[in-house]
């Protein structure tokens, strides 16, 4: 019996921290991605720069002008990642509703 007592009293503490955890996360999904959004565009931005520093001559961190346009690189390939999930599970979503 105490391990039942024991078991529930651990659920009820897991959702009580999940639900503050979601409360204190920042936003819904939309806002999320809004601002990841940002992030790559900015991200982008900061590498066309880069670039052009580069392709100037005025570059004064060619180290740093790398890691940006790595930077850039990677998070507009993540972004295109979850984009090509959020597609396959709305057509996997649609599959389903037929």
């Amino acid at each position: 019996m105490n391990s039942i007592n024991a078991i529930s009293a651990l659920k009820l503490k897991n959702s009580s921290s999940v639900n503050s955890i979601n409360k204190n996360d920042g936003g819904d999904f939309l806002s999320i991605l809004q601002n990841s959004i940002a992030n790559v565009n900015n991200d982008q931005i900061k590498a066309d720069r880069a670039m052009g520093d580069i392709a100037t001559g005025s570059v004064k961190d060619l180290h740093q002008a790398a890691i940006a346009i790595n930077k850039a690189e990677i998070s507009m390939k993540m972004m295109l990642e979850v984009r090509n999930k959020a597609i396959s599970a709305y057509k996997e979503i649609l599959k389903t509703q037929m």
